[in-house]
C-alpha cells in the first residue's frame, strides 16, 4: 500500500542521515545526459537496470524498480546540463521516510563527470540495511551510466 513520504527540499542532499554518494565520467556531453535524466523519462528501463518502468507526470514522474517498488516523484531542480534533482512523495517501498535524489553533471575533458547522491531517512532498519546496500548500489549505478554511455553514443 502506498503511503506518503516526508516532504524534503534540495538542502536534504547534504543533510540526510543516510546520503549515497557515487561518481563517474560519461563520453556524453552534459546536454545530452541531462536530456537523457530530465526528459526521456520513459527510457530509463533502457539503461538503468533498476528501473522497470517510469512515466512522466506533471511536476514529476512515476517509477517502478525492479523487485515491484513504486514511486511517485517530484522534480525540485531542472537546471539544463548541471543538476536534475527529484524527491520521492509517495512509494509502497517498507521503511523509508524521506528520499531524495540528486543528479550533478560537471563538464569533463571531452565527456561528462556525473555525481549520483542519494539522501533518505527511514527506520533504523531501512538505515541500516541502505548502508549495507551501498556497494550493490555503487555496481548499479556504474552499470548504468556505461549503458547511457553506450545508448548516448549510439545516437
Amino acid at each position: 500500500m502506498a503511503r506518503q513520504l516526508r516532504s524534503v527540499e534540495l538542502d536534504f542532499a547534504e543533510t540526510a542521515p543516510v546520503r549515497l554518494v557515487y561518481t563517474d565520467v560519461l563520453g556524453a556531453p552534459p546536454e545530452a545526459v541531462y536530456r537523457a535524466l530530465a526528459t526521456e523519462t520513459e527510457a530509463w528501463p533502457e539503461w538503468f537496470s533498476a528501473v522497470t518502468s517510469a512515466t512522466a507526470v506533471p511536476d514529476g514522474r512515476t517509477v517502478r524498480l525492479r523487485g515491484g517498488s513504486h514511486f511517485r516523484e517530484t522534480v525540485l531542480a531542472a537546471q539544463p546540463d548541471v543538476l536534475y534533482a527529484y524527491r520521492s512523495d509517495e512509494t509502497d517501498a517498507p521503511g523509508v521516510h524521506a528520499l531524495l535524489e540528486a543528479w550533478r553533471l560537471a563538464p569533463s575533458g571531452s565527456g561528462t563527470r556525473v555525481r549520483w547522491t542519494v539522501a533518505t531517512d527511514g527506520t533504523t532498519l531501512y538505515r541500516s540495511v541502505v548502508r549495507l546496500a551501498r556497494p550493490a548500489m555503487g555496481r548499479t549505478f556504474r552499470g548504468a551510466v556505461r549503458a547511457l554511455d553506450r545508448r548516448l553514443a549510439s545516437g
